[in-house]
């Protein structure tokens, strides 16, 4: 299951307040702005900057 488009549409970046993209796997939510991910646990959006991975280092799927 992926995130319902009407919470993708009202979640902002923490750090920036800027858009989210969900990436292909549906396993983070991507800040171009800032190059952060956040990740998706479960089918829950963690939106802690601490929890947030910048995306060179993300580990999970790539941006298309």
């Amino acid at each position: 299951m992926t995130l319902h488009k009407d919470l993708l549409d009202i979640l902002a970046c923490p750090v920036c307040k800027g858009k989210l993209v969900l990436l292909p796997a549906s396993d983070g939510l991507l800040c171009e702005a800032c190059a952060l991910v956040y990740p998706i646990k479960d089918e829950i959006p963690v939106m802690l900057t601490d929890e947030a991975a910048p995306l060179a280092k993300w580990t999970g799927s790539k941006p298309a």
